[in-house]
């Protein structure tokens, strides 16, 4: 049995997904529930648990004041939440999971989960990045990637991504220092994560960084020519979008 502590602001909130958890997930016990940040850290400290479903808005905070008190300890985390803002974009950037309220029961089993196998290095370094990145957006600082592949994180600056070339169900990533990096999820997903970060789906099959072109070839339907030197085409589509994008960062 996994043990497990609620921590969300309404009580009522924390009724129902301890029934939920409990009905659904039979591999997780929930030990304890609070809805206070210092509570929350005493809990925490007495039970040792294997997992928090972690509310990211508290009675007196956030839910990531707790994750920097219990920094030492590390158990894996499930966020909740009913807001989607800057520390949603947060948590996507890092591959931290989190849960939409009202929370899905088929989303709630698959991220207990995918936490279930997780070990306490990897939580913690996951973990690690999450609070980085929440510095880095709060700031308006690019905020780092983290890869999630089969047995490890890879943790990417966006400066270091060159393109990015879907794979069906998979996209694969070709970054400045010449690794190629391929994780198992589809284009659409990273082409809204990284909107606004300079990055552009040009074509079905690539989202290129658009500080990583070396040069713009006109004919031929037009393609740009990043610093790997590989051509991507850019979709007729596109075109006046990209020359646009292009134009706008050379002012």
């Amino acid at each position: 049995m996994q043990k497990a502590i609620i921590i969300e602001d309404e009580a009522r909130s924390r009724e129902l997904l301890c029934d939920l958890v409990t009905s659904n997930c039979p591999q997780v016990e929930v030990v304890a529930q609070t809805g206070t940040i210092d509570e929350a850290v005493s809990l925490i400290r007495a039970h040792n648990p294997h997992l928090l479903f972690l509310d990211i808005e508290l009675q007196t905070g956030t839910g990531f004041e707790v994750l920097q008190q219990v920094d030492d300890l590390s158990p894996a985390v499930i966020f909740t939440t009913a807001y989607d803002h800057y520390a949603i974009r947060a948590i996507k950037f890092s591959a931290a999971d989190y849960l939409l309220k009202p929370i899905d029961v088929e989303e709630l089993k698959d991220a207990v989960n995918k936490v279930a196998g997780r070990t306490v290095e990897s939580q913690h370094k996951l973990m690690a990045s999450l609070i980085e990145n929440l510095h880095q957006l709060k700031h308006h600082h690019p905020p780092r990637l983290t890869l999630s592949l089969a047995n490890e994180f890879v943790f990417v600056q966006l400066e270091e991504i060159i393109r990015i070339e879907a794979a069906g169900a998979y996209s694969t990533f070709y970054l400045t220092d010449g690794r190629q990096i391929m994780v198992s999820k589809n284009l659409r997903e990273y082409e809204l994560l990284l909107s606004g970060h300079a990055f552009m789906r040009v074509h079905n099959s690539h989202i290129i960084n658009l500080n990583q072109i070396k040069k713009m070839i006109k004919s031929d339907g037009g393609y740009a020519v990043m610093t790997d030197d590989y051509p991507v085409m850019i979709s007729p589509k596109k075109k006046e979008a990209f020359i646009y994008a292009v134009t706008k960062r050379s002012l």
